[in-house]
């Protein structure tokens, strides 16, 4: 019995080394800026909404808000990503929306980060506008106009389609295949 966990314990070790391996390759200092995160996943001269939108993505993972990505921080949002449940990625994105972090995500900031998916992803099918009034319509139950941590989490794991919307909006396999395979883009 203790050979299966120590066998486990060790895949889970080495998998985490050659993550940090690979951190290591790419941010030699330990920690990540946000200009050398958009360096290493190719996202300069970007319009301003997909900028605001990156940058919102790497303070999210900048969970000490000491300007930088650390290794730890890096590796809890990879493990996030690929081993996280719905309602921890829930949480994920609703910190991701709630813009000025008072716990709420109005309409205009869920409207100012469908704008910044739109324009970095490329999406075309609904309107930004669309999209967040569809949002609110079908979660925000006491339609005060903002969304509670539990309206969102509640909502979009009762809505299927809205959450396979919500989950390809914020596809990061490209930025770990990116990191894993180590290319680091030209700026």
């Amino acid at each position: 019995m203790g050979a299966r966990n120590s066998s486990a314990d060790d895949g889970t070790a080495m998998e985490i080394h050659l993550w940090y391996k690979k951190f290591m390759k790419e941010c030699p200092s330990g920690q990540l800026s946000l200009h050398e995160f958009k360096t290493l996943l190719g996202l300069q001269g970007m319009n301003p909404e997909a900028n605001k939108y990156t940058d919102q993505v790497f303070n999210t993972f900048d969970m000490n808000k000491d300007g930088f990505i650390d290794f730890l921080e890096f590796i809890a949002a990879i493990n996030l990503f690929l081993r996280g449940k719905i309602d921890q990625k829930l949480k994920w994105y609703f910190k991701l929306y709630d813009a000025d972090g008072n716990g709420t995500i109005d309409k205009q900031e869920l409207l100012s980060i469908i704008t910044a998916v739109q324009a970095l992803n490329g999406h075309q099918g609904m309107s930004p506008e669309e999209f967040t009034d569809m949002v609110f319509q079908k979660i925000d139950v006491n339609n005060d106009g903002e969304l509670t941590l539990d309206e969102f989490v509640t909502g979009i794991e009762n809505d299927s389609s809205l959450f396979e919307v919500i989950s390809q909006s914020f596809d990061l396999s490209n930025v770990l295949k990116i990191i894993q395979n180590g290319r680091r883009r030209s700026v």
